[in-house]
Parts: C-alpha cells; structure tokens; sequence
C-alpha cells in the first residue's frame, strides 16, 4: 500500500512544494494527510469493505443502486484515476530531463510508453512486483542520499532559512489570515478524500483477512511519513542554497522555471554521482509502480462498473482486451495532461478534490447507513457537480460563479477563503440523506404512485439484496481483472 503512494509525485512533488517560495513546508504536508488517510481507512472503512468481498470501491454502491447509476458514479472515480497520472509523469520526465538532457516532452513520453507497455503485459502481477522492487529502493536510496545533502557545506543552516527570507522566501512558508480556510479544506481533501479512492481499497480489499487489511492500513500510515522526511529535507536545503556558488550557477532552478526538477538537481549537485544515480533509480521505479497501479484501478472499475453493464455476457478473453485497449486509452489521456505543466502535486490534488466531494459522500452513505437510495445517490451527484462548479477552481482555469463571503481578487482571480470544497461535500452528503428519505417515505406512503419508483425503492426496502451482485458473478468477474496474458 505504502509503494501506491510513495511515487515519484509524492517524492519529488514535495521537494518541489518545500523548495517553492510561493508555498514552503506549511503547504506540502503529503506525507501527514496520506498517514492520516491510511488511519482513518483502517478503522473505519478496511472492515465493511474485506467482509464483503467487494472488489472495486464501486461493488458497494452497485449492490444498493444497481448498474445504470453506479455506472455514472464510475466516470468519477475513472477521472480521478487519469487526473493522478500526469503528476508521477511529470516528475519522471523531470529526473530524466535532468540527468539524461533530452527535451521535458520526450521524456515525459518514453516514461508513459514504458508504463503504459508493461502494465498491458503483466496487469496486476506488474504492479505487485514493482511494488516490492519500489519500496526496496526509495527508502534506501532517500535515506542513503540525506547525510550527504546535509555535510555538503554549500547551503546556509536550514533551520535559519526556515524563518528568514535569506535567499528566497523562507521554506517553512506563511499562512495568512485570509488563506487558514484554504489550507483546512486542502488539508481535508489531501487526507479524507484519499480514503475514496480506488487505489486504496484495492490493496485492503485483496488482503487475507480484515485483521491483515487493518494492519497493513497502519504500518503503511508509519511508512510513508519516513518515506517524506528526505523530499521535505531536500526541499530545504535547496531552498537554503546560494546557487550562484554551484555548479548550476545563477539564476535559481525557481527562476528558470525548473522548481519541479529540484530534487534532481539538488542531488546532482550535492552527492557523488554514484548516489545520486542510485537514488533517481529509486524514483524511477517509484514513478513506474504508481503509474502502472493507476492505470489498472482505472481499467479495473470502467471494466467491472461499466463495461460489463453494458455487455453482461462478456467472456474472459473478451474483458482482457478490454482492460488491455483502456490501460492504453487511460495512458495516454494522462499523458497529454502533462502539457499543462503545472506543479507535480496540483494533478494529485484535483484528483482528491473528485473523490472529496463527489465520491466520498456517496461512499459513506452505502457503507454506514440504510436510508440511502438510488434517488438520494443521484440527487447528490448532480448537487455535488453543480455547487463545485460554481465554486471555481483557479488551478485548472474554472472561474468562480458562486462567491462565499470573503472571496477576495487575487491577480485578476477570485479566491475562495472559505472551505468551499468541505461545504460541497458536506451539501452533498445531506442531499443524499434527505432526498432518500423524502423519496422513500412518499413511495412507501402512496403518495407517488408505484410506477414512477424507476429506482424500485419500495421493493429494494423490502428486499435489500435487490440489485446486487451474485457473490459468485462477482468471483467471475475479478477473473479476468488479475491477469491481462491470454
């Protein structure tokens, strides 16, 4: 589980946030939220989902509304999938750009030829071997690196630089009055919305039992704050660093535009090479790893929650192609994504963002209450689209229509200072509740007549396991989902 999040988005992204003058420590706290992440799921979700057997974060929701409008709700957790790529992409083609000098563009494809190829060949066997060979090397390799990054002598005490503006801003970063509800709702986002999403289950969901699916959840939380420590250290020393007085001389890797290939610089500059060769390996096989466990949740739900929906006859052989042709479609959808060039971990947070309010409500929903029904689910889906519209999102150009108080202009940008995403998720999950209820209680009641019930509410009250999945149909379906070879 630890391998799916320590890619190379999350190594090199923090280096990159930690190091950024606009944004500093205080703004790259990946490593806290993922552990929180792993804690919360542990407890409260590992459980409900390894008892049932469940084999995407979709089966769930398809048991309690059936096919058609569990197939909606998957082309969320499809998007947030391919919106997760373009991050571990961009910060591979970063350290080879780095290292080998061949154009960003170039690189950034090579990586995604070579992801998008082996993951067709070996499905999850790919993802499961990466992942031992990953783990392995990232927390040698960043540990190995650290000493020598901080007896290098070329960068000024860090723990000055963390509060004074020496070079550049300091790296702890600032958090003014106006940004606190945006740092709580991103904060929120980064470590509740990560539980929602496919990536997460798909290792608890394939675990031995619930005790072995809980544990793993917890020794991963431990995990991936020691896998965080030597990027967040990176990131300061660089932030610390004259770099006139290098190798890479003036201007600043920030000023050229090259803050997210910072880790690859800095351990080029401040390690032997054979270190620093050894430990962008280790980001390598990260990026690889994480890109290719990507790409298979992706395929994995448009196959069991979508494909198969429509064509309910599908052999095995079939369902392989399937899954072969959309890890190859998902690949190269994130990989043209890379073109937008922004910051490594802003893919990564937009993809939380769908699962945060979108995802997340309907989750808890059919996990932890009874009352939610097909008319709630897609009362809720339309409510969360629209109100998250309206808020806007600057990273990705969405202006903002619905304004909350204290939204400022920045830049010719209207800001949200509220947590805007929170009360979307928070509306959302109120929708759902009530909207079912209200449903429910005018179809029991007669006062809408049984022939407009197109969810069936009344005869799924009745009758729970309406709408669900053989137990047996979904032993069959998985067949084909853990091996892509004829």
């Amino acid at each position: 589980m630890t391998a799916t999040w320590v890619g190379g988005a999350f190594i090199v992204g923090i280096a990159e946030s930690v190091y950024d003058p606009t944004r500093g420590l205080i703004w790259a706290l990946i490593p806290l939220q993922v552990s929180l992440s792993f804690i919360i799921g542990g407890l409260f979700f590992a459980k409900p989902m390894r008892e049932n057997n469940y084999i995407s974060i979709l089966d769930p929701v398809q048991r309690r509304y059936g096919k058609a409008l569990t197939a909606v709700l998957a082309v969320v957790q499809i998007t947030s999938e391919v919106l997760c790529t373009p991050g571990f992409l961009i910060a591979l083609g970063a350290t080879m750009t780095v290292v080998l000098d061949l154009p960003f563009s170039v690189c950034v494809w090579i990586s995604a030829a070579v992801a998008i190829t082996y993951t067709v060949l070996g499905g999850l066997y790919s993802v499961a071997y990466t992942d031992v060979i990953q783990m392995s090397l990232i927390l040698i390799s960043l540990w190995l690196c650290v000493p020598f990054v901080l007896t290098s002598g070329v960068y000024t005490n860090i723990v000055k630089t963390a509060v004074n503006n020496t070079y550049q801003a300091p790296w702890l970063g600032r958090l003014e009055s106006s940004d606190v509800g945006r740092w709580i709702d991103n904060f929120l986002v980064m470590s509740i919305g990560n539980v929602a999403i496919q990536d997460f289950h798909q290792r608890t969901m394939s675990s031995a039992s619930t005790s072995t699916a809980r544990l793993i959840c917890f020794i991963a939380a431990g995990l991936v704050i020691i896998a965080g420590i030597p990027s967040m250290l990176i990131g300061a020393v660089a932030a610390s660093t004259e770099w006139n007085s290098t190798s890479y001389g003036s201007p600043s890797p920030y000023e050229r535009g090259e803050g997210a290939m910072v880790l690859p610089i800095t351990l080029l500059q401040f390690t032997p090479s054979y270190i620093s060769i050894f430990v962008i390996a280790a980001v390598a096989a990260a990026v690889m790893s994480s890109a290719d466990s990507l790409l298979v949740s992706a395929t994995t739900i448009f196959t069991a929650n979508i494909y198969q929906a429509i064509r309910s006859q599908a052999s095995d052989n079939e369902l392989k192609w399937v899954i072969r042709v959309s890890i190859v479609v998902a690949g190269l959808v994130g990989t043209s994504l890379t073109n937008l060039r922004t910051g490594i971990l802003v893919f990564w947070m937009l993809s939380s963002d769908l699962t945060y309010t979108i995802s997340l409500p309907q989750l808890l929903c059919v996990l932890f209450t009874d009352v939610s029904n097909g008319y709630g689910a897609a009362t809720g889906f339309l409510v969360a689209v629209v109100l998250r519209v309206l808020c806007g999102e600057p990273l990705i150009g969405i202006p903002v229509f619905l304004q909350f108080p204290q939204c400022i202009l920045k830049d010719g940008v209207y800001i949200q200072t509220w947590p805007c995403k929170t009360i979307c998720m928070l509306i959302t999950l109120f929708s759902i509740l009530w909207f079912s209820y209200v449903s429910l209680f005018l179809f029991q009641k007669g006062i809408l007549p049984e022939r407009w019930d197109v969810f069936k509410v009344k005869t799924q009250r009745a009758s729970p396991e309406d709408g669900a999945r053989e137990d047996n149909d979904d032993k069959t379906a998985s067949v084909p989902m853990l091996e892509t070879k004829s």
